[in-house]
């Protein structure tokens, strides 16, 4: 069942009839106006609690409409499906209608999520969804099976990472907007791929955001986010118009799961928080089909995630495991600066409690805030709560210089650490490019101008003087976020995936994808909670033995130079993959060889 756009509480909606029907909550204003066309102007009728409503007869999809405040202003509608030209300028009238090639697609199940995540506008020419197309069997053919894309809710200028959405019910004009998303989901469901979309609902983006002008108490002014105004999600407009949407991506986009932006800066005093209010209306309303809500939230907290008897989330799916990333990243650079303080003290022991058991932090005092506690205990959770990646959008965006790890540390400690990500039992994360071994950057880019565009700049800046390492000559270095030549240098270079480099990676990916799909997927249903046991074996090296209802399974590397004693009884498992040949006849005689990665099986398949 579709929610039909009645049942929307904000937006235009247009009826088959040929009317249509707007509808703006503006307390603020006494008096608001229509506009449709050019010039055709209608005063709105208001309601109660602050809301205008207006019918209007012989409207046809793709008419332009903007409300007049007072003053003479005109702005978008919030809740705007479409828009002419950007985030200042009129919505259109948009039909949900689509003709769907796969109606009937239900989605897969999480347990066989090999996550893909992408940016709409520096994936492959000529950028947007269509680019998005036309390497989809690319990705389907490497063995992926989900593909997230970052969030593509209208932004102010033709290029961004998304994070500054200010119409979040409109996919981007630049990237192909309405029809050319669901022509993306659709062929993408063809492949037997998942689509995801990365949605985010914990503040407004800077230029183009008109609400506080109608609208002020959609604004909590006694908080704040990083990035503005925190929202106020106990009024009850406000609330619908978020409850709201991920109905909307899910039912009319029919995207298989959504990825919840920085749900750490969402706060909420009421009864039932927003957030698990949301998760369960999409649980109640699209029951009949596979729906996966991943979160990303750096408490590490789990009552967000909890699951059922039969291994079902109740709530949300999994949440992104910043710690796994952080203790995999300190072992393959040595960096220690920020974040990657609290572990780099011990990055390879970090990495092996993260993979037996969830988060390295349950807890435990934590050094980059002060010492304060972080985190839950998390080896209740079953191992596909957890999101596992080595690179992503922010940890080589948010970077000087956005250098990937493939350009930062060797090409045999990514290779190892590659493995370990693809055959743990937790979901595994790539970002775009990662499978053939792609050196350019991502950089962080928008497209602002004037006074913002400086800030922008500057603040960026700014965000690296601390660092010890960083000095003047090079803050004068980092790329403008606004030259279009910052974005430009963020493309995938897919030519560099027909090398002998990139085939070998592409060949290893593919090898690793094929083993996780034969040997790990089918145990993940019976794992109710982490089951794993880590044991360190040298300071380079450990040993993860996860139990399950069909055997154990067993991961074993050495990221050291010297040899590793293993007391482990290996006997009667089967070989699933070795880094190189001979680990697991060394596994059999006790010892484990320097810079090597094997992983082997005890269940019966």
């Amino acid at each position: 069942m579709t929610l039909q756009q009645s049942e929307y509480r904000w937006g235009a909606r247009l009826n088959d009839d040929g009317s249509a029907v707007f509808r703006l909550w503006a307390p603020a204003l006494d008096r608001l106006k229509l506009r449709t066309g050019q010039k055709d102007e209608r005063e709105m009728e208001r309601r109660a609690d602050g809301w205008f409503a207006l019918r209007v007869d012989d409207l046809a999809e793709g008419t332009q409409y903007q409300f007049v405040l007072p003053d003479g202003v005109a702005v978008p509608d919030p809740a705007s499906r479409a828009q002419v030209s950007g985030v200042h300028g009129p919505s259109l009238l948009v039909s949900p209608h689509y003709d769907w090639k796969m109606p009937g697609w239900k989605g897969r199940p999480w347990h066989e999520a090999v996550v893909y995540e992408l940016h709409p506008g520096t994936f492959a020419s000529p950028g947007g969804f269509e680019g998005i197309l036309r390497k989809l069997d690319h990705l389907a053919e490497t063995g992926f099976t989900a593909i997230e894309i970052m969030p593509v809710a209208e932004f102010s200028g033709n290029r961004g990472w998304g994070y500054d959405g200010v119409l979040p019910y409109c996919p981007h004009a630049a990237y192909g907007g309405v029809s050319g998303l669901k022509h993306l989901v659709d062929a993408a469901h063809e492949r037997g791929l998942m689509m995801i979309l990365d949605v985010v609902y914990n503040h407004f983006g800077p230029d183009g955001n008109y609400l506080s002008a109608y609208a002020p108490d959609f604004f909590d002014p006694e908080r704040q986010t990083p990035w503005g105004p925190a929202i106020r999600f106990e009024e009850p407009a406000v609330r619908d118009f978020f409850l709201d949407n991920p109905i909307y991506w899910l039912e009319e986009f029919r995207f298989d799961g959504l990825r919840f932006d920085a749900i750490d800066q969402i706060e909420d005093q009421s009864e039932m928080p927003i957030l698990e209010e949301m998760a369960r209306r999409v649980r109640e309303r699209l029951g009949d089909r596979a729906i996966h809500l991943m979160t990303e939230d750096e408490r590490n907290i789990v009552g967000l995630h909890p699951y059922d008897e039969e291994n079902r989330p109740k709530l949300f799916t999994a949440e992104w495991n910043d710690d796994f990333h952080h203790a995999a990243h300190c072992i393959a650079t040595g960096e220690d600066a920020g974040y990657y303080a609290g572990f780099a003290d011990d990055a390879v022991g970090h990495l092996a409690r993260a993979l037996a058991e969830g988060f390295c932090y349950q807890g435990e005092p934590y050094a980059p805030r002060e010492g304060q506690p972080r985190g839950e205990p998390s080896t209740d959770q079953p191992p596909v709560a957890f999101v596992d990646f080595l690179q992503n959008h922010d940890q080589i965006g948010n970077r000087a210089f956005g250098e990937r790890l493939t350009t930062m540390a060797d090409e045999e400690t990514v290779e190892l650490l590659t493995a370990v990500l693809l055959l743990n039992p937790q979901i595994p994360l790539v970002f775009m490019g990662e499978e053939y071994g792609e050196t350019n950057p991502f950089l962080f880019f928008t497209d602002f101008h004037g006074e913002l565009a400086k800030a922008v700049r500057e603040g960026r800046r700014r965000e690296f003087a601390s660092f010890s390492h960083f000095s003047k000559e090079n803050a004068e270095r980092i790329p403008d976020p606004n030259a279009l030549s910052t974005f430009e240098d963020s493309a995938l270079d897919w030519d560099r995936a027909k090398t002998e480099a990139g085939q070998r990676r592409l060949a290893l990916f593919r090898r690793l994808l094929e083993t996780r799909r034969s040997h790990v997927v089918p145990l993940l249903p019976g794992m109710r909670s982490m089951q794993g046991q880590a044991q360190r074996l040298s300071q380079g090296a450990f040993l993860v033995c996860w139990t399950t209802d069909r055997g154990p399974l067993l991961l074993a590397a050495n990221f050291g130079t010297d040899e590793a004693a293993v007391d482990e009884q290996t006997d009667g498992l089967e070989l699933v993959y070795e880094s190189r040949d001979g680990l697991l006849a060394a596994l059999q005689e006790g010892r484990l060889p320097p810079r090597g990665v094997i992983f082997a099986s005890g269940a019966g398949q």
